[in-house]
């Protein structure tokens, strides 16, 4: 059987672009009531923001696969070399290069002057609720964009996918995805994009749409600037992104799963019950599901059913991490595939 390989030969490369990461600080704090004094049970600090996520689960999920069939390839013709990067603040960017290097993820990012942002993440375990209280990010300046532009030229350069993943901070125009997008596109990469509010807005306003859009069912109805009143109108709306150029249209649902959609066809996707600890990072987990289904040329279902298992998998961890291999292939055997 042939090893899959990067569109320059050996290992394939995945770059994921974080504009506006966070200290994400989760508490847990079962049945925590709003305006009064509560108790919390546990306080956890992770090195977050969308493309963090995906890199560090795209990472555990490399270890994982080559450990399942072959460990003594790593470094060899078809594994997966991660690289994160974006614009991150030197005075507390200790924990980020610390799960870099965990992960064994290629950290590119730009140093910025001052402090990344914090994200509070208050969990209640017992309603299965996570709120979430996001501060604003870091201004960039025309020179720190000048500099990560001048490194995402190299890396996409040997990059077989880049996702641009998250919000944007202060200083950086609504079209900067949209315009990163057409670039990336002509020169043969594909690109995978997740985002919301004005960003979303004009990357799927652009003649040019990325290959993978990962929007939840709010993200789009707003992008759109409609309802969308169920799931014909959903699928629908995501044919309608596929006839203007894109590959792959994920839209989420939360619990009750996702609708992907390619030109060849569309399925639903609904994840087995779990245990959920936190349910951040869940969409940045489909995300690395579908790219690492699209550089390993999965079917649409085998696909479906990676990226829900990825999904399923991430909000029974805290942080952005995958399960054991064997738990992960449990999640995915319970997958629930069926044509839309």
């Amino acid at each position: 059987m042939s090893t899959p390989q990067g569109r320059h030969g050996g290992a394939r490369h995945v770059t994921a672009l974080t504009m506006n990461p966070a200290l994400d600080l989760t508490v847990r704090a079962d049945g925590w009531q709003r305006g009064e004094v509560n108790a919390g049970q546990s306080l956890q600090q992770d090195a977050g923001g969308k493309g963090v996520n995906v890199a560090s689960i795209l990472a555990d999920w490399n270890r994982a696969d080559w450990s399942r069939s072959a460990p003594d390839r790593a470094g060899q013709d078809g594994a997966l070399s991660v690289t994160a990067t974006g614009l991150l603040g030197r005075d507390n960017a200790a924990p980020f290069e610390a799960l870099f290097r965990e992960k064994g993820v290629t950290d590119a990012f730009v140093r910025v002057s001052g402090a990344t942002r914090v994200g509070v993440k208050l969990v209640d375990g017992q309603a299965q609720e996570t709120t979430d209280i996001n501060l604003p990010g870091l201004s960039a300046t025309p020179e720190t964009l000048a500099e990560l532009h001048a490194a995402l030229s190299d890396l996409s350069a040997r990059s077989d996918a880049v996702v641009l993943a998250g919000s944007l901070p202060p200083g950086v125009p609504a079209d900067y995805y949209a315009t990163l997008t057409a670039q990336l596109r002509a020169a043969g990469v594909f690109v995978a994009l997740d985002t919301s509010g004005a960003a979303l807005n004009a990357a799927l306003a652009a003649p040019v749409l990325p290959d993978l859009i990962k929007p939840n069912i709010q993200e789009l109805e707003g992008a759109l600037g409609r309802r969308l009143n169920g799931d014909t109108e959903v699928l629908q709306a995501a044919r309608d992104l596929i006839a203007r150029g894109a590959q792959i249209v994920a839209v989420s649902q939360g619990e009750r799963g996702a609708l992907i959609v390619t030109a060849t066809g569309a399925v639903f996707a609904r994840p087995p019950r779990v245990q959920v600890l936190s349910t951040v990072g869940a969409g940045d987990a489909m995300v690395a599901g579908l790219v690492s289904a699209h550089l390993d040329a999965l079917s649409l279902e085998d696909a479906a059913r990676r990226a829900t298992s990825f999904s399923a998998g991430s909000i029974t961890r805290l942080g952005p991490h995958l399960p054991d291999p064997g738990a992960l292939d449990a999640l995915a055997a319970q997958v629930e595939v069926t044509p839309a």
